[in-house]
């Protein structure tokens, strides 16, 4: 037999080809799995032929390592034929790993046919050479690298199918998988070189007319290097344009999922606008429907919220909120709709079996609302109005069922606040009434229909009129003269209180001026001012301008605040008390005694006068409970130096006690009901017996 050599720089080059081909091909199966529709047939196509050639080049190099005592050619239309059926195993071993699964039963088909052909693609290479007389193979060394190739093989696609995802450590994992496939497979190729035998005498047929094996080692190693290192550079830079084109759709994911949210949700609240809230309400209904289920719809309207907006800011406002919607839908059960529909006003539908759930659901989120809510150190109150309405006993259709559920929630807000309640069909008339009210009333301004009634003021003991309370009556076209708590609370609602206000400003300033040009200068005027008007920004400004206008010394005016009002947030409140006072304008505190004043903060505020709230008054008995706070109010006020002014006096005994104990000022139906400003009285009355 001829001695055969191998030249071992070449077969270090071979295994480390192996190696790369290797990465390469798992890389490629990674790439495959990934890719889509024509993409994956293009990374396919490629796959296979950069892979065949790397398998092919490892064997053809490690081919050229071998070294005979004879000249060594190769026949290049059989070694063309061994590199196609290396790139047709390669395709079929990418195509086998892409797919969804490997059962066993796959994995050991695969193993047989790829490795018998790239056992046939080495033998192939193997009769390249042409020997005269053939090659003579050790039969056991012949299946020993069939077997080398199947088990190779079976390893490579079992590899190969597992780490085709990326991963945390799939890189990791390929270098150390492409090193152990590398060595198999040159194993497999070395150990068929070792069942070679060649008789002495043998020639090598291709060695005139086919490929010297010496000339081609390096262009072959150094092309078939540079096409896998392109592939693996392309697969690289298509996996991280992949991971960004990633990346950046699930960013776009993201912000259509953001912007789709804040379509259908409120900002402020979280809650479901009212295109959510009614297309969510639309269901419920449908579903109410076909199970014949009844539902519940609750419009809640927050009480003193606008107070709070126009006291604090809307900053503030809008956190008081943030936190009363909160409270609400964590009253609420889990399968219930929660809504805003805008502004305080948020409307629940809930699956209720009976009138009694509704109410309960109700009572829940009332009591959740009574809770002082504490912004930025403030700590504030507010409650709710609500009104229900049930499907199908107070509507059908979702308009009817909101309208009807509106009209309750009035119903409570006019019942006192805080409460709760169902609606019955006689509301839809007083819903109807309120709404044309809310309609006239915003041309009451324009149409002169607002005017002015004033009520005397009498100087304790001797009588005399000394002032006038201005007190706002509506000369409605229709429904005849309306007092104050006619319309006063629709005028808060609708935003009218402010004009309104300043109107009833300017009127009693214009009154006053024209009473003195009558010669009449010891009369004063009092006018109230409601919670919106007091915080507004403008109000100081507003009664400057009006007593500028009118030519009014300063404490002629005075401002009359209630007590619950002053004390709402005490620090605000002193500061706008306080500009007013060093304007020269007088301030009194009205129903006193109602609210929950602080001593501390009352000697604060700059007050001239405390005004008795009629309700002690009207139960005033000389021995009563009245009769002891009334007393302690006037000690009170003679110990700060106010001046006591008690309404409400509709008797002479009322009269008479309220002078002996040191009132300075009364002012009463007794005394003087209000009336028009021809018929204000310009003298005393006989003082009481």
């Amino acid at each position: 037999m001829l001695a055969s050599s191998y030249d071992q720089l070449l077969v270090l080059f071979s295994v480390l080809v192996a190696m790369l081909a290797s990465y390469t091909a798992l890389d490629l199966a990674g790439r495959l799995t990934a890719a889509r529709g024509r993409a994956a047939q293009m990374w396919l196509l490629a796959g296979a032929v950069v892979m065949g050639l790397g398998i092919w080049s490892m064997h053809f190099v490690g081919m050229l390592a071998f070294r005979l005592p004879i000249r060594l050619g190769y026949d290049l239309p059989i070694t063309l034929l061994s590199l196609l059926i290396a790139i047709g195993a390669s395709g079929f071993a990418l195509r086998l790993v892409t797919l969804p699964s490997l059962p066993p039963s796959r994995l050991a088909l695969g193993a047989l046919l790829m490795g018998g052909a790239v056992a046939g693609m080495h033998y192939t290479g193997m009769a390249a050479m042409r020997m005269r007389p053939g090659i003579d193979y050790e039969p056991w060394w012949f299946a020993l690298s069939l077997v080398i190739a199947v088990a190779a093989c079976g390893a490579a696609l079992w590899i190969a199918f597992r780490l085709r995802h990326q991963g945390r450590h799939t890189h990791r994992l390929r270098v150390g998988a492409a090193v152990l496939m590398g060595l198999a497979i040159a194993a497999m190729h070395y150990t068929g070189m070792a069942a070679a035998r060649f008789p002495l005498g043998t020639i090598c047929g291709a060695a005139t007319d086919g490929l010297a094996g010496e000339a081609l080692a390096l262009p072959i190693l150094v092309i078939t290097i540079c096409v896998l290192t392109m592939a693996l550079l392309t697969s690289i830079l298509d996996l991280r344009m992949e991971m960004r084109t990633a990346v950046l759709a699930a960013s776009l994911a993201a912000a259509n999922e953001e912007l789709s949210y804040l379509a259908l949700h409120d900002k402020l609240t979280k809650l479901p606008n009212r295109a959510l809230l009614e297309d969510r309400f639309e269901q419920a209904l449908r579903s109410a429907a076909r199970t014949r289920s009844r539902l519940a719809i609750l419009f809640i309207d927050l009480d003193g919220f606008k107070a709070i907006n126009d006291s604090f800011g809307h900053q503030i406002g809008d956190q008081v909120l943030a936190e009363a919607a909160g409270r609400i839908r964590a009253s609420a059960g889990a399968g219930d709709i929660v809504g805003r529909l805008g502004g305080d006003e948020i409307v629940l539908v809930s699956q209720s079996d009976a009138p009694e759930d509704a109410g309960a659901l109700a009572a829940r989120i009332l009591g959740s609302l009574r809770d002082a809510i504490t912004v930025s150190g403030h700590a504030l109150h507010i409650s709710a109005s609500i009104g229900i309405a049930l499907y199908p006993d107070n509507g059908t259709d979702q308009r009817t069922l909101l309208r009807n559920a509106d009209a309750a929630m009035y119903h409570a807000k006019a019942s006192g606040r805080d409460t709760c309640c169902f609606f019955t069909h006689s509301m839809n008339a007083d819903a109807q009434a309120r709404l044309e009210l809310a309609q006239d009333l915003r041309m009451a301004l324009e149409r002169h229909e607002l005017e002015l009634h004033y009520q005397p003021k009498f100087q304790a003991p001797d009588n005399t009129v000394c002032g006038a309370e201005a007190l706002l009556r509506w000369r409605h076209p229709r429904r005849g003269l309306l007092s104050p708590d006619q319309f006063l609370a629709l005028a808060e609602k609708t935003g009218l209180i402010l004009p309104i206000g300043t109107w009833v400003l300017d009127e009693a300033c214009a009154q006053l001026a024209r009473w003195h040009a009558e010669g009449r200068a010891q009369l004063t005027m009092a006018v109230n001012l409601s919670a919106t008007q007091f915080c507004h920004p403008a109000l100081v400004g507003t009664v400057r301008a009006a007593i500028e206008r009118h030519g009014l010394a300063p404490q002629c005016l005075t401002i009359e605040i209630t007590e619950s009002t002053a004390m709402r947030d005490v620090e605000t409140s002193l500061a706008i008390l306080q500009r007013l006072d060093e304007m020269g304008v007088r301030i009194a505190i009205d129903d006193f005694g109602t609210g929950y004043s602080s001593l501390l903060y009352l000697k604060r505020i700059p007050a001239s006068e405390l005004k008795i709230d009629r309700g002690f008054v009207r139960e005033l008995a000389q021995d009563g409970e009245d009769a002891a706070i009334v007393s302690a109010i006037i000690a009170l006020g003679q110990t700060l130096n106010l001046k006591i002014v008690a309404e409400g006096v509709e008797t002479t005994a009322q009269q008479d006690f309220l002078t002996r104990l040191g009132c300075d000022t009364l002012q009463g139906y007794l005394l003087g009901a209000p009336v028009p400003a021809v018929d204000f009285p310009g003298q005393a009355i006989p003082a009481a017996a």
